[in-house]
C-alpha cells in the first residue's frame, strides 16, 4: 500500500516521501497517529507539483549558491527539544527539521535530501552540518541542539567536562582483580580460601 508522509519516520522516510508499506502497517500505526495518508494519484501529484516549485525555489547558479553560503555560513540554528537529564533527546532533530529551519530563520530553500545528516541527531549539543547547495558548492551550517527553557554549557566548559569522564573501559575494579573473579563467579575464584587476605 502507498502512503504519503506528513512527517519523518525513522528508517521509513522523510516528510513529503511516497513509500510502500504493508497495509497493517499503514491502518494500525501510520494512519492513526496521522504520520501518512493514503497516496491517491491526485494528491502524489499535488506532491510532485509542490517538490518542483521548491526545486525553482533553490540556488540555480554556482554564484547563486556561493552567496547563500556565504550566508549560511555566519547562521547558527538553534533548536529546542525536549531532553532527559542525560541529554538524550524525546524523538529526534532530522534533515527535515533543519530544511524547515533555515527557511524559518534565514528565507533560504534547501531540499532536505541536500543535508548530509545520515542519521536523526538525538542528543544535545553543537553540531556543524554539511549542505550541498550546488555543484562542488558545500556549506556547514552550525546548529545549537538545546533542551527546552535551558542552555549549552560554553564550548570550554563541555570539552572540559567529556576530557575528565573516566573511561570505564580497562579501569581498575575497587577491591581490585579478586573482588572482580568473585563477583563474576558469585562467589570465591576457583582455588581461593576463605581465610587468605
Amino acid at each position: 500500500m502507498e502512503v504519503i508522509l506528513l512527517s519523518d519516520v525513522e528508517k521509513l522516510g522523510l516528510r513529503g516521501d511516497v513509500v510502500d508499506v504493508a497495509r497493517g502497517y499503514a491502518r494500525n500505526f501510520l494512519l492513526p497517529r496521522k504520520l501518512a495518508e493514503t497516496a491517491t494519484p491526485a494528491r502524489v501529484a499535488e506532491v510532485r507539483r509542490h517538490d518542483e516549485q521548491r526545486a525553482r525555489q533553490e540556488a540555480r547558479t554556482v554564484e547563486q549558491a556561493r552567496l547563500i553560503a556565504s550566508s549560511l555560513e555566519s547562521a547558527e540554528l538553534r533548536f529546542d527539544v525536549k531532553a532527559g537529564p542525560t541529554g538524550a533527546l524525546f524523538g529526534s532533530v532530522t534533515a527535515t527539521d533543519v530544511a524547515d529551519e533555515l527557511w524559518r530563520t534565514q528565507k533560504v530553500r534547501v531540499d532536505r535530501r541536500k543535508i548530509d545528516l545520515p542519521e536523526p541527531i538525538k542528543r544535545v549539543g553543537r553540531y556543524a552540518i554539511p549542505i550541498d547547495l550546488f555543484h562542488e558548492v558545500r556549506v556547514e551550517v552550525r546548529a545549537l541542539v538545546v533542551p527546552e527553557g535551558g542552555d549549552l554549557p560554553p564550548e570550554e566548559d563541555a570539552a572540559a567536562q567529556e576530557d575528565a569522564e573516566p573511561d570505564d573501559a580497562g579501569q581498575e575494579q575497587p577491591g581490585g582483580a579478586a573482588a572482580a573473579d568473585e563477583i563474576a563467579y558469585g562467589g570465591l575464584p576457583p582455588g581461593a580460601d576463605e581465610t587468605d587476605p
